[in-house]
């Protein structure tokens, strides 16, 4: 899953394609080095962003999820907003990905059962760096977060999303220390014995970033991590070095799945 930023304040590539044409340009870029789904994103969830309104949201990234769309892309929608969410559909996309899982917005189980799209449920506290924030799970991390994300799956299905469209995401970076976050990286074989596909988010993240170097180089032995567990997705800005990565370790086939030809079922589409 490759992501396209269309935010002029994202912490890692804020403003580089806030033009629709520099982001349509940069969409078939990531198509073309191996990334199969594009995640259009129109709003940033960095420390200290400011919230914008589900309408400054669309007139963003609107433009560019209809034309990737019409262009044969599977896109999927980053949002915490509902309204955004039918738009998005309507325009196409094929997956929605809201980083609360359903808990900013009380429409949002709702919009996404009433559209054919997958859904990446990902766990959720608050945003980050606001008063909601914290980073207490008691004994067991993994079994309490994993705890959370059923709730709020179990949440979605009581608003109608079928769950064979379910996807789910542990949230890294999202109310999880530096070191809650490798052990999360450490566990994927956990959440998927929640009986969901797994997408997981380490790109250039600052618990990446804390060890140092290269956070492309480190975000592609994430993915390898990742990948040796059975991770459906792993969402990344560096294509082409998570793809190496891939290759490294899989050759044709990973976990059944040919890289050249990806399983994308869960799209709904």
């Amino acid at each position: 899953m490759g992501i396209l930023n269309m935010t002029p304040d994202s912490f890692s590539d804020g403003g580089l394609w806030v033009r629709p044409e520099a982001a349509l340009a940069h969409a078939e870029q990531m198509r073309q080095q191996g990334a199969d789904i594009i995640d259009v994103g129109g709003e940033s969830t960095r420390p200290g962003s400011p919230r914008i309104t589900s309408e400054e949201e669309w007139s963003r990234i609107g433009q560019v999820v209809d034309a990737l769309s019409g262009a044969g892309f599977v896109v999927s929608v980053d949002t915490i907003h509902a309204d955004t969410a039918r738009r998005a559909a309507e325009a196409g996309a094929s997956i929605i990905n809201d980083v609360s899982g359903g808990r900013l917005d009380p429409e949002m189980n709702r919009a996404v059962a009433e559209t054919e799209c997958a859904y990446v449920v990902q766990h959720f506290r608050a945003l980050p760096g606001t008063p909601g924030e914290h980073f207490d799970y008691g004994d067991d991390l993994v079994a309490t977060l994993c705890e959370r994300i059923a709730g709020q799956v179990e949440d979605a299905v009581a608003a109608g999303v079928s769950p064979e469209r379910i996807i789910i995401d542990p949230g890294l970076g999202f109310s999880l220390t530096n070191e809650q976050c490798w052990t999360i990286v450490d566990s994927v074989e956990a959440f998927r014995g929640l009986g969901y596909p797994v997408l997981v988010g380490a790109s250039r993240k600052r618990f990446l970033a804390a060890r140092g170097g290269d956070t492309d180089a480190l975000t592609a032995d994430v993915t390898r991590m990742l990948a040796r567990q059975g991770a459906w997705a792993v969402r990344v800005h560096n294509i082409e070095a998570n793809i190496r990565a891939l290759r490294d370790i899989a050759g044709a086939d990973l976990h059944g799945r040919n890289l050249d030809s990806p399983d994308l079922d869960m799209t709904g589409k």
